[in-house]
């Protein structure tokens, strides 16, 4: 009788994977990647965001040595007279311009929703303001509001609409809505596009299937329409209001913060503070003011709109 011995084998280990240089792995490439855009972002965005935050506590001359003062200039902030009419203004002029635009922007957006002949060309002629650059529309317009050469007043009494000229800009009043005029005019085509393709990215279907259980117009829109483009509405939203706090070109050309600083905003109250009052120190703790404001209101709409959301 013979035994016979198994004689087990371990089975052959893999041969070890050679480990990739760290320059070659996904993690150096992503790096890579992103190092030119996070050097942009350092140097043109961190570095003088972090400068502006040092000089706000700084007694910083246009000439000379700076000074550690805080918290005084932003005490002087607290204290100025201007910064508040300045303040409250803005809020004013922002209040009424995101509403307006925003009505006169999705007029447009739903006029030119559907295709039919003529709505590319529409489409064109409305973003067409955009287009140009806010300086030359704010030089136009205040072309158009001059009594002296501007062509308004003369159209309006020849038609017999009014029969001396207009202080378009003259008033407290007659400024803050001649400017408004042209923001809705430049801007009111950019933001249709954005409401646009907020509206074409609705499915078709939802709108046949309220035709057919028997739908009005203004059911589609409260309920279909306006519940679906709410995350657009929200992005306008924010653009419109974080331009109207930062409104500069537009005052500054037209009436220069007048009629008896009436049209001052906030950006401007900074231009003086730095440019004419050569207080740096004061103008940097204005902008980290402004800074704060602007992220808190971002922050609050994207809150309420997650909450809508869910």
């Amino acid at each position: 009788m013979t035994t016979t011995t198994r004689i087990r084998t371990s089975p052959a280990r893999p041969a070890a994977v050679a480990r990739r240089p760290w320059w070659r792995t996904r993690t150096a490439a992503g790096l890579a990647y992103a190092a030119p855009t996070a050097v942009v972002v350092g140097l043109l965005f961190l570095a003088p965001l972090g400068l502006v935050g040092w000089m706000s506590l700084n007694r910083w001359p246009l000439l000379g040595d700076a000074e550690f003062n805080a918290p005084a200039n932003y005490e002087k902030v607290r204290d100025d007279p201007l910064f508040l009419d300045a303040a409250v203004f803005t809020l004013k002029y922002t209040v009424l311009v995101t509403v307006l635009l925003s009505a006169a922007a999705l007029g447009l957006a739903l006029l030119v929703q559907e295709r039919r002949r003529g709505t590319g060309f529409f489409r064109t002629a409305y973003f067409l303001p955009g287009a140009v650059g806010f300086a030359a529309a704010s030089l136009l317009f205040y072309g158009l509001y001059s009594n002296e050469f501007g062509p308004l007043d003369t159209i309006l009494q020849r038609l017999r609409i009014t029969d001396e000229p207009v202080q378009w800009i003259g008033t407290p009043n007659g400024a803050l809505f001649s400017t408004i005029a042209l923001v809705i005019w430049r801007f009111a085509g950019f933001n249709m596009l954005i409401l646009l393709t907020g509206l074409q990215s609705i499915p078709g279907e939802l709108y046949e299937a309220a035709r057919v259980d028997g739908a009005s117009r203004w059911q589609m829109f409260r309920r279909i329409t306006l519940p679906l483009l709410r995350p657009t509405i929200a992005l306008m939203l924010i653009l419109s209001i974080t331009g109207s706090l930062l409104a500069f070109d537009q005052f500054f050309i037209l009436t220069n913060g007048g009629p008896d600083n009436s049209t001052t905003t906030l950006v401007m109250v900074i231009y003086r503070n730095a440019f004419f009052r050569f207080d740096l120190g004061g103008a940097a703790a204005l902008s980290v003011v402004l800074l704060v404001v602007l992220v808190g209101l971002n922050a609050l709409q994207l809150r309420v709109l997650r909450r809508g959301d869910d």
